[in-house]
């Protein structure tokens, strides 16, 4: 059985609570684990998101496009934790019933960056993406599992 240490277990915490929030469509417990100023790059546009109050809104749209329920996993954790900064790294696997009746089964990269301020552990980057063909189709490469 993998051992942590206190930081390790508080971050793997945060992300549990997140990952139970997605699924929950709660955007507020949702973005707890955020600091005010975090910056994310996620799968929709724009190329860039800052603070967290943007976010709320991008969440609200995202959430709006499942029926119910979003499935949101998170695999293959693996935290760092240094001084007073850490990252984690997983591959998230995301269904669910969309709006207009399709269904959703995506793997996505995740990489969130923390650092310690407001006395516990603030995500301040986020960093979500998945691979695309470089066949000249430039399509998102959505249909791939690990």
């Amino acid at each position: 059985m993998a051992r942590y240490n206190s930081d390790e277990v508080q971050i793997r915490e945060l992300i549990d609570r997140w990952a139970g929030a997605i699924r929950d469509k709660n955007i507020e417990a949702a973005v707890t684990h955020y600091a005010r100023d975090i910056l994310l790059y996620d799968l929709a546009p724009p190329l860039v998101h800052r603070g967290v109050d943007m976010y709320k809104k991008e969440l609200a749209e995202w959430f709006a496009t499942f029926q119910g329920a979003v499935g949101f996993e998170v695999h293959d954790l693996s935290i760092t934790v240094g001084d007073g900064a850490a990252f984690a790294t997983s591959l998230n696997h995301i269904t669910g019933k969309r709006a207009n009746g399709e269904q959703t089964d995506v793997w996505v990269r995740a990489t969130i960056g923390f650092a310690r301020k407001d006395g516990g552990w603030k995500a301040t980057h986020e960093h979500f993406s998945v691979p695309f063909y470089m066949d000249g189709s430039d399509k998102a490469a959505v249909d791939l599992k690990p």
